[in-house]
């Protein structure tokens, strides 16, 4: 070989080795994702399913992380976390109602242990500057079989749901109970014409404290009962059918939705950023 092809053959592998060198680095970012996807997983296979919840939300003033979120929902895992809208302010959780928009909080959800029967209790308030707005859902609830929210009409029998709203009607301020079930009339939640108070309105910076109950349904029978108490008094204490479909009558999830809407931002928006609080959570599974 003389010394012009010695020299080319050099050239050439030195090429092919930075070539391949660079294709390394290219590739390693995504090596890096499909890691990062693992390890998620790998945590969120960890995680408990509880039948029950005790927490006062006892953290240092602060963003309220996924994991201590979780911790205190009885190591659950959670979906639609968002920790840029949750904080911790005097040991009370706080939800972000983000503005100019709707469906703008915290909009997030529990695996619970399945169940035919729960409870759930919660302290609520309102900051002393909220935007009452139009209204919007608020603090803790429960999903039966698929959960049906979002004006996802439960006639087919295989979901329901209980949750609570703030609503403005322009002379008066309350909440309502907000109720997917088999024989809702409309597309969206039941509100069954209650009210809390019955009169007069809420009173921003006070303290609520919201009981919940929801008992599943057998068969197609009206055996299953919803339960609204605030602050003592009985909102809604009533028979209900839930689903019609044995395999989706069991309580699967907690919710946790905080948001403005309504899907109308000129009817249910508002310019502020407003905050709602949430203290001493207990949650039992019954049956």
């Amino acid at each position: 070989m003389n010394s012009m092809h010695f020299i080319a053959s050099v050239v050439l592998v030195l090429s092919l080795s930075l070539y391949g060198c660079q294709k390394d680095k290219v590739a390693e970012p995504i090596l890096e994702n499909i890691e990062v996807v693992e390890q998620s997983t790998a945590k969120a296979t960890t995680e408990a399913i509880p039948s029950s919840i005790n927490t006062g939300f006892t953290h240092a003033d602060g963003t309220y992380t996924y994991d201590e979120a979780s911790a205190d929902l009885g190591g659950a895992t959670l979906t639609g976390w968002n920790e840029s809208r949750a904080y911790i302010s005097g040991n009370w959780a706080r939800a972000t109602l983000a503005p100019n928009s709707v469906s703008n909080g915290l909009i997030a959800g529990a695996d619970i242990s399945d169940g035919s029967a729960y409870e759930a209790t919660f302290k609520v308030r309102f900051h002393s500057q909220f935007d009452w707005s139009r209204g919007g859902k608020v603090g803790f609830g429960f999903l039966i079989g698929e959960g049906n929210t979002g004006c996802d009409i439960a006639s087919d029998g295989n979901g329901g749901s209980l949750r609570l709203m703030w609503y403005n009607t322009g002379s008066r301020v309350f909440f309502q109970p907000y109720v997917y079930h088999r024989d809702m009339a409309g597309p969206c939640g039941d509100t069954f014409g209650k009210s809390y108070p019955s009169s007069g309105s809420l009173v921003k910076g006070d303290t609520y404290t919201v009981h919940l109950y929801v008992k599943s349904n057998t068969g197609s029978t009206k055996n299953g009962q919803v339960q609204v108490i605030i602050n003592g008094t009985t909102v809604l204490d009533q028979a209900i059918r839930w689903t019609t479909n044995d395999a989706q009558r069991l309580i699967k999830r907690l919710s946790f939705h905080n948001f403005r809407g309504g899907k109308d931002v000129a009817v249910w928006g508002s310019s502020q950023t407003s905050y709602i609080y949430f203290d001493d959570l207990v949650v039992n599974k019954i049956q």
